[in-house]
């Protein structure tokens, strides 16, 4: 496990800043193997670096032709240098606060938007279930942190390609995606302040276990 961070770490050193975008789903998602084809080709197509999680975890239910985890043929050794997929645990904290990653690819789980914005690193918005489709709604339309790339009422269709490759150019090369950038470093500036002592954050904490311990 402790490799396989210090893997990612030692190959995000090689890159020059915000030229990385870090791809993961979090614990609790799935991808079918056509899904996977997609993204794969997608980042490939979108002539960008990337660090992809894709775990043993994704092989979901294999009665309901989960991925089994294979790229296409040759994936690996043809983007060596450019892409690295890990298949293992990844320090997604440490990957976000490094200079190499300008960007995540995310279901937007709370825990990872908060990761991401606490880092100044922008977001691919990808939502899955449960809250993510309502944390993608405050990522790209009010805090206007990063872009969609599948909107929630086509959740039931493939993201093809092509979708991958739009999103990952548009937040990883365009002006609009630096100015997403420099918002979500302004904004984790004050995100890292709150949690201070005598923060924002801080503050309430400590009010609520005053509260609770009366």
């Amino acid at each position: 496990m402790f490799r396989v961070g210090y893997r990612c770490l030692q190959w995000l050193d090689k890159q020059e800043q915000n030229t990385v975008i870090f791809v993961s789903f979090g614990t609790t998602t799935s991808l079918t193997k056509e899904q996977i084809i997609e993204i794969a080709i997608g980042l490939e197509k979108s002539e960008q670096k990337f660090i992809w999680v894709l775990r043993e975890a994704d092989r979901g239910d294999a009665s309901k032709d989960y991925v089994t985890l294979e790229l296409p043929k040759g994936y690996e050794d043809r983007l060596k240098g450019r892409g690295l997929v890990v298949r293992e645990w990844a320090p997604q904290l440490e990957i976000l606060a490094h200079q190499a990653t300008g960007g995540f690819m995310s279901h937007c789980g709370w825990n990872s938007c908060m990761e991401s914005i606490s880092m100044g690193v922008p977001i691919v918005a990808w939502p899955m279930h449960s809250d993510q489709p309502t944390n993608s709604v405050l990522i790209t339309n009010i805090l206007k942190v990063g872009v969609t790339v599948k909107d929630w009422k086509w959740r039931d269709q493939i993201v093809v390609a092509e979708d991958v490759e739009n999103a990952v150019r548009a937040l990883m090369t365009t002006k609009k995606g630096t100015e997403m950038r420099m918002r979500a470093v302004e904004m984790g500036g004050g995100v890292r302040e709150s949690v201070k002592e005598d923060g924002v954050s801080w503050l309430q904490l400590q009010s609520f276990i005053a509260h609770i311990t009366r």
